[in-house]
């Protein structure tokens, strides 16, 4: 779909922003949202030379703001010579119309603007399937706005239904017919992604999905963990197609790590029913890792808006790993970090992009992700090293001792690898005996 935001052999957009501050909702903060959107602005390509704000109760019917103050913002944006006008929250399709009659440019909401930068972003077909359908949903009820120069013909006898409105009618039957494909093709998706989910499962490796604001630093943890190159750039959704990764942890185990879309204050509902697909990896998680920037003066409602967005999609109250996330860029002031530890004591507090608190996250994901598994001894002849080989390849081996005949093992294996060490096994180990301790050699011949 043609970009809202266009950038390509034309200036730069000139963008005004217009914000409400409602009686009603008076512990959000106007500036912060706005701040935030002339940054989406900004990420698809705009240039914000302004932005306005009305105090309302409640957003008027036919303009979102009031018709004075809409005439108003109308007058500057014509004298700045303004392409594009976004508001920080949906409009009504009517409310879109009557705006770009008042101010004469393109008038986009917030859920325009996002997509726009979504469709700018996606790289698979995956991806792109799921941006078009919300795109669709979203211009669907929109439609008569894009035909209205057809649409405003005399009916009368012999007129009624004219060239405007079977154009829109056709338009219309074309987009309900392109989002039933889409549909249809997104549902193959999920039940490719549910077949790999059962391939995993009987590889018994546990699943770990990394969430969180955008821009939170969730692609740079998935790439120091694993050693992976996802792209991490400083911008609002610089990733949007799900990576996953294989972490192995240190006790010798594998854990697959997801690095997932970033979440927003008033996410598109519409957009996080397309990623549905995609945020299924969020609900069969076995861990969820929830990644804060605790340096952004906004943190606490950040962690408020991801809550809100794993609710909607069924994952609320999934184990959680709180990540703090740049804890470098704190400039010495420790205040907001010992607050939060006190509202998140489980927190573990890093820094992505130094390395900071790293081995600590790691040692937790080990304590977590520990699936259940047989603490045994083993006796294996010196001969078959192919034996010994694999047990240090899938076990966590906690003692090993190679003097004598045979080298005996004291070791955790998973339950479905029984049968494979069966031949070798002397007796089963206390639960009491397996906590993690490093390996010991033993008196090694």
């Amino acid at each position: 779909m043609k970009a809202l935001i266009e950038t390509r052999n034309r200036r730069t957009e000139r963008v005004f922003l217009v914000g409400v501050e409602l009686k009603s909702a008076p512990s959000r903060d106007p500036a912060e949202s706005i701040a935030e959107l002339s940054e989406l602005a900004t990420t698809a390509g705009g240039e914000v030379i302004g932005d306005g704000f009305q105090k309302l109760s409640a957003p008027c019917a036919s303009t979102f703001i009031g018709k004075g103050k809409a005439e108003e913002f109308a007058t500057h944006c014509r004298q700045a010579d303004v392409d594009t006008v976004i508001f920080d929250d949906e409009l009504s399709p009517a409310q879109s119309r009557n705006l770009e009659r008042v101010f004469n440019c393109k008038v986009l909401d917030r859920t325009s603007l996002i997509l726009d930068i979504f469709a700018q972003r996606a790289r698979t077909r995956e991806g792109k399937l799921q941006i078009e359908l919300a795109q669709l949903q979203h211009l669907l009820p929109r439609l008569t706005r894009f035909w209205g120069h057809l649409s405003r013909q005399k009916g009368g006898i012999g007129m009624r239904g004219g060239e405007g409105e079977t154009q829109l009618e056709t338009d219309r039957r074309r987009v309900q017919d392109r989002i039933a494909r889409i549909e249809r093709e997104l549902e193959v998706v999920r039940r490719q992604r549910s077949t790999q989910r059962r391939a995993r499962q009987r590889n018994h490796w546990a699943l770990a999905s990394i969430v969180g604001y955008t821009n939170a630093g969730k692609s740079t943890l998935l790439n120091i963990l694993t050693g992976s190159e996802v792209l991490a750039e400083d911008k609002l959704f610089a990733t949007l197609d799900p990576t996953t990764r294989r972490l192995r942890l240190q006790t010798n185990q594998n854990v697959l790590l997801t690095d997932t879309v970033g979440f927003i204050r008033k996410l598109p509902h519409g957009l996080v029913e397309a990623f549905k697909a995609t945020l299924e990896e969020v609900v069969q998680a076995d861990l969820l890792l929830h990644v804060v920037d605790i340096s952004h003066p906004q943190a606490e409602e950040h962690i408020l808006s991801v809550d809100g967005v794993l609710k909607e999609i069924g994952a609320e109250g999934k184990p959680t790993l709180m990540v703090l996330n740049k804890v470098d860029q704190l400039n010495g002031s420790r205040d907001m970090l010992s607050r939060f530890l006190e509202r998140h004591p489980q927190a573990v507090v890093i820094s992505a992009s130094s390395g900071e608190g790293l081995p600590a996250l790691r040692a937790e994901l080990s304590s977590r992700l520990r699936p259940i598994r047989e603490f045994l001894e083993l006796a294996v002849p010196h001969d078959r090293s192919d034996v010994i080989a694999r047990l240090h390849e899938v076990g966590q081996v906690i003692h090993r001792n190679y003097a004598g005949r045979l080298a005996r093992f004291k070791a955790r294996i998973p339950p479905h690898l029984h049968e494979e060490f069966a031949p070798f096994i002397l007796r089963e180990l206390q639960a009491s005996a397996s906590s993690p301790a490093p390996a010991s050699n033993g008196n090694q011949s």
